[in-house]
């Protein structure tokens, strides 16, 4: 004989882990080849100049540079540029 009344069941109770998406380095930061700039969903900002575009639409320098945003292009879509710096 159970002392307790049965509990009943929820349907609550669990959550997705975070994802950590957006600007990474904003305009004007110093970058190295190889940094995220952005983490994103889709292509909230595309790939300009020195800027490579990856798997999950993930935008990182290609070069040592200054990033610089942007728009531009026909549909007037946001880009995101690396500006080579030259070797002192």
């Amino acid at each position: 004989m159970a002392h307790k009344k049965a509990g009943g069941s929820t349907r609550n109770g669990r959550d997705s882990n975070p994802k950590y998406l957006g600007v990474k380095r904003y305009g004007g930061e110093t970058v190295k080849a190889g940094s995220i700039i952005v983490r994103q969903r889709g292509t909230k900002f595309h790939a300009g100049v020195n800027v490579g575009c990856g798997r999950d639409h993930t935008l990182f320098a290609t070069t040592d540079g200054v990033v610089k945003f942007h728009t531009g292009g026909p549909l007037n879509r946001q880009f995101v540029s690396i500006e080579a710096v030259a070797n002192a």
